[in-house]
C-alpha cells in the first residue's frame, strides 16, 4: 500500500496555517504521517524571516490531531543534551496517545549554530556526539536506569520518566545521507530512515549501503522503514508530483514525504490528497 506523509517546515509561515494543514492531513486516510522541523532560522528565502519553534509546535499538534503519525524530521543533537530530549519525546509520546516518531540527526546548520554560540564542531565531532546521543537516549527510553560514560555525555544511574506509550521507545528516524557513520547509525539505533531529497539514482545506492551496514551489525533490513522527500510548491503540477511518488514507491521506498514549500497553505491539501489516491 502506497503511504504518504507531508511536512510543514516551520519557516516563513504561521501558527494558524501549520494548525489548518495538519488537522486537514489528520481526517484524510492517504497521509500517514506528519512532520514539522527543528531549526532557528529558516533554510531558505529571507535568512532574518521566522522561524517557529518544531518541539512546541509539535507538542500542539499532537493535541489538535487525532490520527495521523507526528514527527520532527528531524532534531538536531547539538541543541539538546539527550537526557532532555529523551523525557520531552517519552511526554510527547503521551500527549499524542502513542503518535510520535522521534526524529535525530547530527545537526549540520553551522551559520544557526555559529550565531547563537551552539557548538556544532567538525564532521567528526558532529557524529561522534550523535552516536553517543542515540545510544544515551534509546537507553533511558528503554531501559529503567542509565550509566553512560561518553566524551560527550556521563550519566550515572539516570532515570527517565514515565518510559513512552510505545515500547521499547517510539519509533527513532535518523534522517541524512552520510554512507560511513550516517547510514551505520540508521542500521544500529533507527527504524525509519530518511534519504531527504535523493534522486532515483542516488537513493538506490544509498539503500544498498543501508543493507551493508545491516548486515555488518546483524540487523534484518527489512525492519528499517525508508522514506524520501519530494518538494511540493503552490504552483506544482500535483499529477505529476504523483507519478513521480508512484515511481519513488515503486523502486523501493516505502514512505514519501512532501515537503511544502513556503509560502503554503490549507488549499494545498485536498488537491494533493485527490492525486494521490487517483
Amino acid at each position: 500500500m502506497a503511504r504518504y506523509g507531508i511536512k510543514t517546515p516551520n519557516q516563513h509561515t504561521t501558527w494558524e496555517t501549520m494548525l489548518e494543514i495538519w488537522q486537514e492531513a489528520d481526517d484524510i486516510e492517504v497521509f500517514e504521517t506528519a512532520w514539522n522541523w527543528d531549526h532557528l532560522y529558516p533554510l531558505r528565502g529571507d535568512p532574518h524571516g521566522s522561524s517557529l519553534d518544531g518541539w512546541v509546535t509539535l507538542a500542539a499538534l499532537a493535541q489538535a490531531t487525532k490520527r495521523i503519525g507526528i514527527g520532527t524530521m528531524v532534531n538536531g543533537m547539538h541543541f539538546r543534551h539527550p537526557a532532555i530530549t529523551a523525557s520531552m519525546a517519552a511526554s510527547l509520546d503521551h500527549i499524542s496517545g502513542g503518535r510520535l516518531n522521534l526524529g535525530l540527526g547530527a545537526g549540520w546548520f553551522e551559520s544557526e549554530a555559529e550565531a547563537n554560540g551552539i557548538e556544532l564542531g567538525t564532521i567528526k565531532q558532529r557524529m561522534d556526539r550523535f552516536d553517543e546521543g542515540l545510544e544515551v537516549i534509546v537507553s533511558l527510553l528503554s531501559n529503567e536506569a542509565t550509566t553512560f560514560d561518553g566524551d560527550y555525555y556521563q550519566l550515572m544511574e539516570a532515570r527517565s520518566e514515565p518510559k513512552p506509550v510505545q515500547r521499547p521507545h517510539p519509533p527513532i528516524v535518523i534522517g541524512g545521507t552520510g554512507r560511513k557513520r550516517t547510514l551505520r547509525a540508521v542500521a544500529r539505533w533507527a527504524q525509519m530512515w530518511d534519504a531527504l531529497r535523493a534522486d532515483a539514482d542516488e537513493w538506490q545506492e544509498l539503500s544498498e549501503i543501508l543493507d551493508e551496514h545491516c548486515a555488518a551489525v546483524g540487523r534484518d533490513p527489512g525492519e528499517i522503514t525508508r522514506s524520501v522527500h519530494i518538494s511540493y510548491g503552490k504552483d506544482d503540477d500535483v499529477a505529476q508530483l504523483a507519478d513521480e511518488a508512484a515511481a519513488r514507491l515503486d523502486a523501493g521506498v516505502d514512505v514519501v514525504v512532501f515537503t511544502m514549500a513556503s509560502p503554503y497553505d490549507l488549499a494545498m491539501i485536498e488537491p494533493l490528497a485527490t492525486a494521490l489516491a487517483a
